[in-house]
């Protein structure tokens, strides 16, 4: 099996070659949102660099493809240039119009007219009223389920590209003999950034190939985007000087280690993480060429053993026992509560931090203390405030990586992370705040969302106190001291009996011997047992709603002002 796969972008992916739709593959499908997303996409990034995914497609004869993935972005690609063909034969300008129509269709080796993009499901329509240029359609075409699709595609471009016309066209501040002309500049610009839409373009000899290879790729959940563009620039820079491909082995070696994860993780995100951990914050769909710019030949080596290096340390912040020591438990516990608390935002400090302790630039009880602040924030920042940012969250996480990626010494390493706790710091939400949203924070039955969450909570509050359990605790479970059955009988409900203040661990055979007893002697048989209560429990000699959020108060002020103080 022969596979040959380069990044390109649009403009010489048409230019040089024929493509064909056969009628076997799916139809036509993108609706009102896949447009909305991809013109905001080519709008949103005019005159950057795009990627757009890959392209799967095998040879047919030279220079003709047939397409087994990417049908349906070229397919929309094809409509939008269209478009913008039509818009510049609008405003006169012919010789723009003959540029893009070179891209839809051209002569060929015999000097016959071809269209570039060639698909049985929607004949004629889709050459017939999109395709053409400039002139009538000579059939009348009754039009199918996919010529819906495609006409909706094409009449929302119409609209989008008119839009972009319009705005010049009411803008008083234009003088009226300059709006034709900026008009065309536009719809140039608009060009200009559908053509220079990266992809990767992959290609294999047959079609029973291309299918085994694309149904291969998406079996495995494997990304053909940032992760074979990289890899392709690192070979192209990198070529073996013997039997041993040492690019391709260090290659395999990093994607082993990511892939082998116990944990979700992808390449592409560790590709983007490593990036904003070191040199700068980009979008992942804008990074590539970032890479591309700045990875030369020069430096492709050690780019490359950075990438290898770094895919431990990604694996270890997302894979609690890898790579970590017993001694190094409270470090692996702070990143483990992160990934609980489902963020991506801190990914980049984390790394910067985790890499600066293997370098033997911070010592232990630097990484495990920031770990812990970070996790501390994100507990009340995050879980349960719920506090949303703007970006500057992300952006004061890759400032933090880089700046201590950067760092020359430990001292210099040192002041950058005391400067970006007391950042941390500031940024916590009031204790007013945290309290209301602590005694929102429900468990039962019906709502059991947050149960890993306030297990969280209890383990806190039991090494706080050193609480003391007659089993191991890992047999302990979240019970509820007035019983879920009481939901709805008198002053309970489901807000009062889930709440934190209501929560205990027991093991499930004393929970249930507890089931019928009353609130005193609930206590009195917990204590008999060997198990610690909370002081606001044992103090209390009436159990009802009032008195567990008074309970759940008093806890959100020790979690706030002791256990989760930064």
């Amino acid at each position: 099996m022969k596979i040959e796969s380069q990044d390109t972008d649009i403009e010489s992916l048409l230019v040089g070659s024929y493509f064909h739709i056969p009628r076997f593959q799916r139809p036509y499908s993108w609706d009102d949102e896949n447009i909305n997303d991809f013109w905001d996409d080519v709008v949103a990034n005019r005159s950057e660099d795009y990627f757009i995914g890959s392209m799967v497609a095998f040879k047919k004869e030279k220079q003709h493809f047939g397409v087994v993935d990417g049908q349906q972005r070229l397919t929309t690609i094809t409509i939008l240039l269209c478009v913008i063909r039509d818009y510049f034969l609008e405003l006169n300008s012919v010789d723009l119009a003959k540029g893009i129509h070179q891209l839809v269709e051209r002569k060929d080796r015999s000097n016959r007219n071809e269209y570039v993009l060639k698909t049985e499901t929607s004949f004629p329509y889709f050459q017939e009223h999109i395709q053409k240029f400039n002139e009538e359609s000579e059939l009348e075409v009754n039009i199918q389920e996919e010529e819906k699709k495609i006409s909706n595609a094409h009449e929302l471009f119409k609209k989008f590209v008119g839009s972009v016309l319009e705005s010049v066209e009411v803008d008083a501040s234009i003088n009226s003999n300059n709006k034709n002309e900026i008009k065309i500049n536009r719809l140039v610009e608009l060009r200009n950034s559908v053509l220079d839409l990266n992809l990767i373009f992959i290609t294999l000899d047959n079609e029973d190939d291309a299918y085994l290879i694309f149904e291969t790729l998406n079996t495995r959940g494997k990304d053909l985007a940032l992760t074979d563009l990289v890899k392709n620039h690192f070979s192209k820079h990198l070529n073996p000087k013997s039997a041993v491909d040492h690019t391709k082995l260090k290659w395999e070696q990093m994607l082993d280690t990511i892939y082998n994860s116990s944990s979700v993780i992808s390449s592409d995100n560790f590709i983007y993480h490593f990036w904003s951990s070191r040199y700068e914050a980009v979008p992942l769909k804008k990074l590539f060429p970032k890479i591309k710019k700045e990875i030369s030949k020069l430096k492709a080596r050690d780019y490359l053993n950075a990438l290898v290096s770094d895919s431990k340390i990604y694996r270890s912040i997302h894979e609690r026992d890898f790579d970590w020591s017993k001694n190094e438990k409270d470090v692996s516990d702070s990143l483990y509560a992160l990934q609980m608390f489902k963020l991506s935002q801190p990914t980049p400090a984390s790394m910067s931090l985790v890499r600066a302790y293997r370098d033997n630039k911070i010592k232990y009880r630097k990484l495990r203390d920031t770990l812990s602040a970070i996790e501390k924030f994100h507990f009340v920042f995050t879980a349960i405030t719920s506090s949303r940012s703007s970006g500057g969250i992300s952006a004061m996480y890759s400032s933090f990586a880089i700046k201590l990626f950067e760092s020359k010494n430990s001292q210099e390493a040192s002041e950058i992370i005391q400067d970006f706790v007391a950042k941390l710091r500031d940024k916590r939400p009031s204790i007013e705040e945290f309290k209301v949203a602590f005694k929102e924070v429900i468990y039962t039955n019906s709502s059991s969302k947050q149960k890993n969450l306030i297990r969280y909570i209890l383990e806190k509050f039991s090494m706080h106190y050193s609480y003391k359990y007659p089993v191991d605790f890992d047999d302990l479970t979240i019970e509820h001291l007035s019983p879920q059955k009481n939901i709805g009988q008198g002053d309970w409900t489901e807000a009062s009996v889930g709440c934190l203040g209501n929560l205990i661990f027991l093991d499930q055979e004393v929970n249930g011997g507890l089931d019928t007893k009353s609130f005193t002697e609930k206590k009195s048989i917990l204590k008999e047992k060997g198990y610690s209560l909370p002081e606001f429990i044992s103090d209390t000699d009436e159990w009802n709603p009032e008195n567990v959020f008074k309970h759940a108060e008093e806890m959100a002020k020790v979690a706030y002002l002791e256990i989760w103080k930064i």
